[in-house]
């Protein structure tokens, strides 16, 4: 007899990563795998897998934007299971790639839900996990480059309030918490300080409930890493 599950139900929130869809970051490194032993040749399968380690979905580490910050190996287990929380931006970000989500945009959040958990991982639903591996996720021409994400009036006000705590994460289906035309990380410096991690690229954030789950963060702990590509699952609640 399968034992109960002392939640409902588990959700993938990470796309597949693969070479021939997966968009980079500019200037990031090529993504390629390479088949280097068959079934037919050498009696097991085997590839080379050669890609950064924030490509695809992935998770950030404090050391990513802090010489002196923790390493992926440094963080603890709890660092990787959060409670989360889920705000639909997608409307304003439909119709401008470089929207900025507000203070307002989280206090009306909490008018629905109640307040957040501090600690939480606050988790951005831009609609831009619909647009993975097209033009539009990067975009073309004078919308290269354009993404939405937080405001960095947002990021301190979840830091002053508590929300975020002394670890939490910030989350969004682009390519990071920062808007795609700020080349100075002003909220990922902000964010990446003691234990907070980033969840970027996220997938199927309409599986993800406005609140009530919790995430995990399944990836390789690499000594000293910025982070790395991540299964990141959405752990729902019994209901």
């Amino acid at each position: 007899m399968t034992s109960p599950r002392p939640f409902g139900r588990l959700v993938n929130l990470s796309h597949v990563h693969d070479p021939a869809t997966t968009p980079l970051y500019p200037d990031d490194p090529e993504f390629r795998t390479d088949i280097v032993a068959t079934v037919a040749n050498d009696g097991y399968y085997l590839r080379y897998i050669q890609q950064g380690e924030h490509t695809g979905t992935h998770w950030g580490a404090p050391i990513h934007f802090h010489a002196d910050g923790l390493g992926a190996d440094q963080l603890d287990l709890d660092d990787l299971l959060l409670p989360a929380v889920k705000i639909d931006v997608r409307e304003p970000c439909a119709r401008d790639r470089d929207y900025a989500i507000t203070v307002e945009d989280l206090k009306r959040w909490e008018g629905r839900h109640g307040r957040m958990p501090d600690g939480a991982a606050v988790i951005a639903w831009t609609g831009w996990d619909a647009k993975w591996g097209a033009e539009e996720f990067l975009g073309t021409g004078e919308s290269a480059g354009h993404q939405p994400g937080f405001a960095v009036e947002t990021v301190e006000w979840l830091l002053h309030t508590g929300r975020l705590g002394h670890r939490g994460a910030l989350g969004i289906d682009t390519f990071g918490p920062d808007l795609g035309i700020d080349d100075t990380y002003a909220v990922s410096k902000l964010l990446y300080r003691e234990h907070r991690i980033s969840l970027e690229c996220l997938a199927n954030l309409t599986a993800l409930p406005a609140t009530g789950a919790w995430i995990l963060v399944g990836a390789a702990l690499y000594r000293a890493g910025s982070g790395s590509p991540a299964t990141i699952f959405g752990i729902l609640p019994d209901r």
